[in-house]
Order: C-alpha cells, then structure tokens, then sequence
C-alpha cells in the first residue's frame, strides 16, 4: 500500500487548514501550520488564482487525506455514497467517519487517525466482542469497540485518552474511558463534522 512518507505538516500547509495529523501536537504552539500558514514550496507566498478545477481538487484531497485513505478508496467510497439515497456529500462524509479507524481516534484511544489505523491492524481492538484488525470496517448503531484486556496499558493508547479533552468526542459515540470501550449510539449526521468541508465541491469534481 501507498505511504506518505514526508512531514505530515505539510499537508495542512498545502491545504491551508488544520487536518489534525499529528495528535496533540496540532493543539500546541509547536504546530507548523500555526508558524507557518503557507504553503511549502519556494514560491508559496505568491498569490495566484486558482481555477475551479483546483478549488474542487484541493477540497478533495483535503479530504482524502484528514481521513487517511488513498485515491482509489476515496472514489470507491464517492461511487457508493452516490449510489445512495439522500445527499451525496453528505453520504460520502457520513461513511468516512464510520470508518473503524475514524471511531477509534474519536473515541480517544489514538492521537490521530494514523496512530488508529496502525493500532487497528495489530489488532488490539474488539467489535463486539470479536478481535478485528480492518481499519475501514463501517460501524453500525449499537456497535461497542474496546481495547483487548492484554493490550489496555499500551502506552500511546493511555497517552490518547488523557488528552481527549481538548478534542472531545462527538454526540454519536459514547466513550468509557475507564472501561476502555465505546459505543456507537447512532449513525453520524452531516451537523456532527465539524471541520470546514464544502463537499459540494467533490461532488462537482466527480460529476465531470
């Protein structure tokens, strides 16, 4: 599988936007996107006007990558989401946040949606009690995730749960915390992302 490899900082700077790449980090003075809110490149400063193409293209991949997966995925996802009833963007957004990986940084057993996926894959969770290590597994209403018994003192997972506060959790998930599980109470809604997306704009870049 691809890998980004370079400063994950970066990525923000290109977008213009926190993406939250790097945990509790993102949150301090020492975030690179507060130092420096431009993007990378020697030419970074220059003002230049973007097409709507670009515009489209740029919310797109800030999408893609606040949610950590790759091209193919994303489009699988936009297909799927279009095939639904209701919104698209909407749909599109809705079912990146169920994504496993997602539930388990939301809840705060990681520090950011990188450190989650890596957790998921080495299997230290468990759906309903069944050890899982799928990252993009869509999560139901009345799904519970909790940390294996063996694996409860690994030490980036207690790091994540004493810093959930300053990113807190959303209205659709109930975390415990001391009992190292959450539940999924419902399905997300569109009101419960809050990072500024316009998914409108991936719409329209798909539908060319």
């Amino acid at each position: 599988m691809a890998r980004y490899t370079e400063a994950k900082c970066k990525l923000c700077r290109r977008e213009s936007q926190k993406l939250f790449l790097k945990g509790d980090r993102c949150y301090t003075d020492k975030c690179a996107y507060e130092r420096r809110p431009y993007a990378p490149g020697g030419t970074a400063r220059m003002r230049r006007k973007m097409s709507d193409y670009a515009v489209q293209l740029r919310e797109k991949q800030k999408v893609r990558r606040t949610y950590g997966v790759l091209e193919g995925q994303f489009r699988n996802y936009f297909k799927r989401a279009e095939a639904q009833k209701g919104v698209t963007g909407a749909n599109l957004l809705i079912m990146l946040e169920r994504r496993l990986d997602n539930v388990v940084y939301r809840l705060g057993f990681a520090n950011s949606r990188d450190q989650a996926r890596q957790l998921v894959r080495h299997g230290i969770f468990k759906l309903n009690g069944r050890r899982v290590n799928i990252p993009s597994l869509l999560v139901r209403p009345e799904d519970v995730i909790e940390v294996r018994e063996q694996s409860r003192k690994v030490p980036v997972i207690m790091e994540a749960q004493e810093v959930i506060a300053r990113r807190g959790c959303p209205a659709w998930l109930e975390p415990d915390g001391p009992a190292f599980k959450g539940v999924v109470k419902s399905m997300p809604s569109r009101e419960d992302i809050q990072q500024q997306i316009n998914e409108q704009l991936i719409v329209e870049l798909y539908s060319k």
